[in-house]
């Protein structure tokens, strides 16, 4: 079976407003998966559909090849965006207790949280109240209690939320080497720069329906525009201008540069690159040719404006 995840024609209703409108989506084992969407688009509807806290109205999802049931919880880590710790309990106290719900034994739970406490250098944490932890200290216990009992498939609702940038950068680490040793990981999330790094595959919902589905980079092919950012030094602008506007489309751009050259972006038409390339050399020196790849952020506005 090569994929962690189905979820076939999925239907979820709340009176007379529809959540998911036959969602199908297919997450391959061992993938980053970026689920997208606005806010109200149908995504936590999905994540709670699929741990199980909701029931779906029709449709059907399968595990690693098995319909979705109640054994599979302890296959499934998740992180939700509201977190859900005790905030009077003892920081071990509770860790032992979440631990052994997911069915770890206690001599389990204990030697999986002197790890993890090690790893992320929290020992001094263990006697210390949910309360009297910052923000993003809380995160990191409730990262921990996640992944405590090595799931399959890890759900991870805005997990960088109350981080600040080091603690965001060691959790986004420990989720890639987590995926790495074939943990399946679910990313659902606003911070595009964040899917850009992580994922492989991404989905995007909107207004109850599933607009986009694939690998990230065969997306972005689908949405590339043939366009090339270019910088050149010349000084005949003129000149250039004539060249270029016989066969292509320009617009003015911005990039970060160190040179004070002119910036254009070029669509090719149905040119080359290369022939562009000539174009531009022969009129002056080349110092900025990138293909403007669209970004995942790119690619979210466009959909959801359109």
């Amino acid at each position: 079976m090569n994929n962690i995840l189905e979820v076939k024609n999925v239907v979820k209703t709340y009176g007379d407003y529809t959540a998911l409108n036959e969602v199908s989506l297919t997450i391959p084992k061992g993938s980053i998966y970026g689920l997208l969407g606005p806010n109200g688009a149908g995504k936590t509807s999905l994540i709670r559909i699929i741990n199980q806290i909701t029931m779906p109205d029709g449709g059907e999802i399968l595990l690693d090849g098995e319909k979705l049931n109640l054994n599979h919880i302890q296959s499934i880590g998740y992180m939700p965006e509201e977190r859900g710790l005790y905030k009077t309990m003892k920081v071990g106290e509770q860790c032992l207790y979440l631990a052994q719900l997911k069915g770890l034994s206690k001599a389990e739970a204990t030697k999986e949280l002197k790890y993890w406490f090690e790893r992320l250098e929290i020992q001094g944490w263990w006697n210390k109240k949910i309360q009297e932890l910052s923000k993003g200290m809380a995160q990191k216990i409730q990262f921990v209690v996640t992944v405590l009992h090595k799931p399959k498939l890890l759900i991870l609702d805005e997990p960088f939320s109350g981080f600040d940038p080091v603690n965001a950068n060691l959790i986004k680490d420990e989720i890639i080497e987590l995926n790495k040793q074939g943990t399946s990981v679910i990313f659902s999330t606003h911070r595009m720069e964040s899917v850009e790094e992580m994922c492989d595959h991404i989905a995007l919902i909107h207004k109850s329906n599933k607009l986009i589905e694939g690998k990230l980079s065969d997306v972005k092919k689908e949405y590339r525009t043939n366009t090339y950012d270019v910088g050149i030094l010349t000084d005949n602008v003129e000149g250039l201008m004539f060249d270029l506007t016989q066969k292509f489309t320009l617009t003015q751009t911005d990039f970060k540069s160190l040179n004070d050259e002119l910036k254009l972006a070029i669509n090719l038409g149905d040119a080359t690159p290369n022939e562009l390339l000539n174009t531009l050399v022969q009129r002056g020196q080349v110092t900025h040719f990138v293909e403007k790849i669209p970004s995942v952020n790119d690619i979210f506005i466009k959909t959801v404006s359109e």
